[in-house]
């Protein structure tokens, strides 16, 4: 799964732990799924989408090669 978490993020001026704050996650969930090594939850998905006032499908995109 690509996502586009970090540049979101970074937009926004929010450090990862910040983020997680907002989440009520750790910081390491935050890198975890900016760096594609954790896919989130339907839930935690939806509240990243909110947070940033998109669709999921605008910010997470499944992996070319597994299409």
């Amino acid at each position: 799964m690509n996502n586009s978490v970090r540049e979101l993020r970074t937009a926004a001026g929010w450090s990862q732990a910040h983020m997680a704050d907002l989440l009520k996650v750790s910081r390491q969930t935050v890198n975890a799924i900016e760096t594609g090594r954790y896919d989130p939850s339907l839930p935690l998905a939806f509240a990243i989408a909110h947070l940033f006032a998109r669709s999921i499908e605008a910010i997470f995109t499944p992996d070319q090669e597994a299409a």
